[in-house]
């Protein structure tokens, strides 16, 4: 094992260990891991713990990134070098401990797409391109100089699921290549200063999620659906009757580019297709799941709906 870099890594995701496992892989010194407390829930577990355990690498899991006893137990580790994949905004007493710094990795071509969620929010809003940046922290959230970055395509019809994986797949190495730069002094971190205008990736609720059927462009309404697939979701609220409704959510669709006569809303049911119209066309769904059922295939879904006629959704 390496003596030198001393690293604590910070993560708290599915996609923290793929960077986790990429340092142990290479034999880099984890003197230590600060993940999230446990999941309230017995039925989920922290991944990151989990491999902790396996590995024998000390664990910290604290509620209160400010609490002194924590603060204390971090400075015992005597990291040179603090690395963050998906976690909590740090506090300046926690990122400014390691003698190198803190480095963070973000899931976008910084300086775009700052915030909490940058994986939906490229493709919510149409983008080709995407990528990872390695930088290092500071007290302005993703603003710190940039070390290092990667770009990747995003496919017309990829969803946000489906973008995270290519992603996860590329963070262990570009968090190796970032180590090395730095140690090798082939690095020059970059200042984010820029004069072209910024989009932003903020934390996405429940009720940004809703589809608005009357947008003019039935592309803005696909975007968002990939890009909220399969986490948080897209939905709607799906009327038998006027008073008789259920939340419907959709994870995976294509459109029909056609003009026609019907109101926008509608829900035209086949015995092989089920289709919303909208401005442009219709919105034929592929994946979806009906309030108090499983996600189902259109199969399966169009199987479930025992009203065929008059149905609407908005």
């Amino acid at each position: 094992m390496k003596e030198f870099p001393r690293i604590v890594f910070i993560g708290s995701t599915s996609f923290s260990l793929f960077s986790l496992k990429e340092l142990y892989i290479h034999k880099y010194n984890i003197v230590g891991i600060i993940t999230n407390p446990d999941p309230v829930s017995k039925k989920k577990k922290n991944i990151i713990k989990e491999y902790a355990l396996e590995n024998n690498i000390p664990f910290l899991q604290p509620k209160n990134l400010l609490d002194s006893s924590f603060l204390e137990n971090l400075k015992v580790w005597k990291a040179d070098i603090q690395i963050v994949v998906s976690f909590r905004i740090l506090p300046k007493e926690v990122w400014k401990m390691p003698k190198i710094g803190t480095i963070n990795l973000h899931a976008s071509l910084l300086p775009q797409y700052r915030g909490a969620a940058p994986i939906n929010w490229v493709i919510i809003n149409g983008e080709n391109q995407t990528g990872l940046t390695t930088f290092f922290v500071n007290d302005q959230v993703d603003c710190g100089k940039i070390l290092f970055q990667k770009k990747i395509e995003i496919k017309k019809e990829e969803t946000a699921g489906e973008l995270e994986n290519k992603l996860k797949k590329i963070s262990g190495s570009m968090i190796i290549k970032t180590l090395e730069g730095i140690f090798q002094k082939r690095i020059k971190p970059k200042s984010q200063k820029t004069i072209i205008p910024l989009k932003y990736a903020p934390k996405i609720f429940t009720i940004d999620c809703r589809i608005f059927w009357q947008e003019p462009s039935i592309n803005v309404i696909y975007n968002k659906i990939r890009g909220l697939s399969p986490y948080p979701s897209a939905w709607t609220l799906l009327f038998f009757k006027e008073n008789k409704f259920v939340r419907f959510k959709i994870f995976m669709v294509k459109t029909i580019h056609k003009k026609h006569f019907f109101p926008i809303g509608l829900v035209i049911i086949s015995s092989f297709e089920m289709k919303i119209s909208v401005k442009e066309g219709f919105i034929s769904i592929i994946e979806g799941q009906i309030e108090g059922k499983k996600k189902m295939n259109i199969k399966n879904l169009i199987n479930g709906i025992k009203i065929r006629k008059n149905l609407f959704v908005r």
